[in-house]
């Protein structure tokens, strides 16, 4: 049996650039394509249908829109047309999203997990198309439903899987989802953990971490030359450990090194800032956790992500050269 393996795509590339790449990686067996919707540059919602349409098997996921900005009905609605698109291919991932970030566009992150339980709890009831009354602390719906008259009247087959990184959220991904999308820039053993607080929450519901889907994002950087193949995660690291710091929370790295990242970086990062600081970002802690290097490296590091838990790595190339990363893992 082939393994499971997807890619990922941000923003580093033309959006119809972007098709090819889908197109292609359907072509040599992987199994989805996680489109990213993080800073204020591309939301996930019109690449996935772009992708959807321009592909018969690859599914197409979130990862990860969040729970703050679409109104709950809004959000199934979308998700409903993406199945219309893709029946059985629309992959919801949905995140707790990050300060500074959330704060600077005016949303309070007050109790991310009662938020983010209400959320899922009623967007799965609407995708199953029931008529839904649910009054909570975030979503207020009364005799709501999907009002289907022109096509599929049926219950949607989405799965939800929550984008966790801290323990509480982990937990409640295992509770409530078909899985959950272990984050990125974490060393393979951050991954026992997770996996330890997974089982906890499935056990609440009768299942345990067997039954949650554990797909993961990994920064591959993959080059023929090992130096620059390196020198392109130094530069990814040195913005997310400065400005995401529930990613440089989960990396381990020093809290001296990050604070002096961040003040040597501005919001947003500049390309020169960057550069200035790029060099407190080690080989080691690249090689740590990261998938970085030639492609027999890149694929070796990605074995260890699979051995501590992860059942679809969710490969993030940092690389213009998509084919060769693709290419590299085909299956």
């Amino acid at each position: 049996m082939a393994e499971r393996v997807a890619l990922y795509l941000q923003d580093a590339h033309d959006l119809r650039d972007g098709l090819d790449y889908v197109r292609y990686a359907e072509q040599r067996g992987f199994e989805a394509v996680w489109q990213a919707e993080s800073r204020l540059v591309r939301d996930a919602i019109v690449p996935m249908a772009a992708y959807a349409a321009v592909t018969d098997k690859i599914k197409v996921g979130s990862g990860v829109i969040n729970n703050w900005t679409r109104n709950i009905g809004l959000l199934a609605a979308t998700f409903l047309t993406l199945d219309d698109l893709a029946p059985g291919r629309i992959i919801c991932g949905i995140g707790a999203w990050w300060d500074p970030l959330a704060r600077n566009v005016g949303i309070s992150r007050n109790k991310p997990l009662t938020a983010m339980r209400e959320t899922v709890t009623v967007l799965r009831k609407l995708l199953n198309l029931e008529t839904v009354t649910f009054h909570g602390e975030f979503v207020n719906v009364d005799g709501i439903e999907l009002d289907v008259v022109h096509g599929r009247r049926e219950p949607r087959d989405v799965p939800i899987f929550i984008g966790a990184t801290g323990d509480q959220m982990m937990e409640l991904a295992g509770e409530l989802c078909d899985g959950v999308v272990l984050n990125y820039c974490v060393p393979p053993e951050y991954n026992l953990k997770a996996l330890e607080l997974l089982d906890r929450g499935a056990r609440k519901t009768g299942r345990t971490v067997d039954d949650i889907d554990r797909p993961q994002l990994v920064v591959c950087s993959v080059d023929h030359d090992h130096d620059k193949a390196f020198d392109a995660t130094r530069e990814l690291l040195t913005q997310y450990l400065a400005q995401q710091p529930h990613i440089a929370k989960a990396s381990g790295v020093s809290t001296d090194v990050v604070n002096e990242i961040q003040s040597l970086l501005g919001w947003p990062a500049t390309h020169e800032q960057i550069q200035k600081a790029k060099h407190l970002v080690s080989d080691e802690l690249i090689d740590r956790i990261s998938a970085s290097g030639t492609p027999a490296e890149a694929r070796k590091k990605v074995e260890e992500y699979r051995k501590f838990g992860c059942t679809c790595p969710i490969l993030y190339s940092l690389s213009d050269d998509i084919q060769l990363l693709v290419d590299a893992f085909a299956q």
